[in-house]
């Protein structure tokens, strides 16, 4: 079985965006940019790229995210990366990368931060909103 979760930290682009499906179930989607830097070993100049990946969060951990984060934010995301593939109006053939969050986390090393649990969801509630129960 090949396991497929990356793990990045980056600060948030946009503020979350907290939806609800038609059953209920929140989503939250935000984007996550992450930078990289180093030293070129022939120019000796340092260098630096950004990659922006687009983050999706379901249930519970959507609603703290979207109450928690904010623009600007440095998070780390662990979750499960997907290839998402779909034709434009125009008929061009379009694909990305999406991270579905397993976790998200606020990074300690520029920040500090207050951890306030929230109320524990009885098993029935969690499994409506599609929470991993082991």
């Amino acid at each position: 079985m090949t396991d497929n979760t990356v793990t990045i930290a980056g600060n948030l682009t946009r503020e979350p965006e907290l939806r609800f499906t038609n059953r209920g179930q929140a989503t939250a989607t935000f984007a996550v940019a992450v930078n990289r830097t180093w030293t070129d070993r022939q120019s000796h100049e340092r260098k630096e790229s950004t990659s922006f990946f687009d983050v999706v969060a379901w249930g519970t951990l959507a609603e703290n995210a979207a109450t928690s984060l904010a623009k600007g934010t440095r998070v780390v995301v662990t979750g499960r990366l997907d290839q998402l593939s779909w034709e434009s109006p125009q008929g061009d053939r379009r694909s990305k990368a999406e991270i579905t969050a397993d976790e998200i986390c606020p990074s300690l090393r520029w920040a500090t931060a207050q951890v306030t649990r929230t109320e524990r969801r009885s098993p029935a509630e969690a499994a409506d909103d599609g929470e991993d129960l082991g």
